[in-house]
């Protein structure tokens, strides 16, 4: 999928319990110095990538208060239960639950938080 060209990423919302990831360079070399064939990176189970943004988290339902008057409406404020990814966190998920975009001619992934198995984060951002 490929998305508008020369747009910032603050044009871009991540929706309900998504999170968006740029993945993390790779080697193109083993450990003892074997060249690895193209393409072998995208066919792994496992990938890492850093978190760009998230969206706003799983919704709830409003509870309605005690001698509240159902017929009428109060407005359709959502409350949402925050995501654990947050923006900077390294995220290592499942390659096959992901969704592979281009953005600004480079590779990210929208991922479903379920699909994230670790985060670390940087304890002094």
């Amino acid at each position: 999928m490929s998305l508008e060209p020369n747009q910032p990423l603050g044009n871009l919302f991540v929706i309900g319990d998504r999170v968006l990831i740029k993945p993390k360079n790779l080697p193109d070399k083993t450990k003892t110095g074997l060249l690895l064939p193209p393409g072998y990176k995208e066919k792994e189970v496992v990938q890492t990538g850093y978190v760009v943004k998230t969206g706003p988290g799983y919704p709830i339902p409003m509870v309605s208060e005690e001698g509240s008057e159902p017929w009428k409406q109060e407005g359709d404020k959502v409350r949402y239960i925050p995501l654990q990814a947050q923006e900077g966190d390294l995220a290592i998920f499942m390659q096959k639950d992901a969704i592979e975009i281009f953005y600004n001619d480079e590779k990210y992934f929208i991922v479903p938080q379920n699909s994230i198995l670790l985060l670390e984060r940087d304890p002094f951002l």
